[in-house]
């Protein structure tokens, strides 16, 4: 509950937005907020911070979730609903036994080429479709993000933008903390919101052009690296204890894969702790397995076509090596 300042002394029930930080989650609540307004808190992080829902209180009236594991948040879930909360879940990752439960909404589908954007352009029968190709582009899915901005009519030139812009939402996400991102994503969010055309974010927010220029910094010094291993069908990475490599990892790892369809790529980034953070993609030809690879490891989640690990112990490198070996 919060007061309402327009009337004090008086309380009024609170809606939560809940999102993933990357490209996906951002341009899957623009769609929302944009076609539905409403005053909301927002609730988000990193990439891989994905226990989003513990941070609802009991006392919300609505939460909206977006683009997180509904099996990762089962718990905090449950617990929401039977304090009467009302929750809205659309999300593409994994989720397990989803809870039946009156005040749940859910809108889960587990295509390989299809994230929580284009659910939400589904939902609002893509009345917001350029924000849809934006996050599709950036959770990698080029083709299912052409395909679905046909009916906008857009040149090359233009399809190209929001395919760069969704590529640095999502290389924003991706870093240990909040400190390694350029911009936290929350903040990000409120950025994009006046903007219904995201080629007019391109062309008039700084942001754009703070994001571009750190993702062309961080990739250059990506460029430099070469494979810890290598054969015809896999290559892994380990990348230094770095921000830098922290930011790049996930984008990295995409990029990796468009230029190599055949083969599965993993990225090990060094965590500053011990350990490693690791992102992982299924060969583009054949799109799955990739969840089920990290899901093997107690941090480990996320789709069939891209998955990541939170911590893999330096001590499982060699057991991790085997398994993405046999898995693709």
């Amino acid at each position: 509950m919060r007061f309402d300042p327009a009337a004090p002394g008086r309380l009024f029930m609170t809606h939560y937005d809940v999102f993933n930080g990357d490209a996906d989650g951002l341009c899957a609540l623009q769609q929302l907020r944009l076609t539905e307004p409403r005053d909301s808190l927002l609730i988000t992080g990193p990439k891989r911070e994905i226990n989003l829902l513990e941070r609802v209180p009991l006392d919300a009236a609505s939460v909206t979730v977006l683009d997180i594991s509904l099996d990762s948040n089962r718990t905090a879930l449950i617990r929401l609903l039977d304090a009467g909360v009302q929750v809205r879940y659309i999300d593409h990752h994994f989720a397990g036994d989803i809870p039946a439960h009156p005040a749940l909404d859910v809108q889960i589908e587990t295509l390989p080429d299809r994230g929580t954007s284009l659910l939400v352009d589904d939902a609002l029968n893509g009345t917001q479709r350029a924000w849809a190709v934006v996050g599709t582009f950036g959770d990698n899915f080029d083709q299912a993000a052409r395909r679905a901005a046909e009916p906008l009519g857009l040149s090359e030139a233009e399809l190209g933008r929001l395919r760069d812009l969704g590529i640095y939402l999502n290389y924003n996400g991706y870093g240990a903390t909040v400190a390694d991102l350029h911009l936290a994503p929350d903040v990000l969010f409120r950025r994009l919101q006046p903007y219904a055309d995201p080629l007019d974010f391109i062309a008039g927010d700084p942001a754009f052009a703070l994001l571009r220029n750190g993702y062309a910094d961080d990739m250059a010094c990506a460029c430099a690296l070469v494979p810890e291993f290598a054969d015809a069908t896999h290559r892994l990475f380990v990348l230094p204890d770095e921000p830098w490599a922290r930011r790049a990892s996930g984008v990295l790892a995409n990029e990796l894969a468009q230029g190599a369809p055949d083969q599965g790529h993993a990225i090990l980034t060094r965590l500053p702790a011990g350990g490693f953070l690791v992102s992982v993609r299924a060969p583009l030809t054949r799109p799955d397995g990739a969840d089920t690879l990290c899901r093997h490891f107690p941090t480990g989640g996320g789709r069939r076509a891209a998955a990541g690990i939170n911590d893999l112990p330096e001590t499982d490198f060699d057991r991790f090596l085997d398994a993405f070996r046999a898995a693709f």
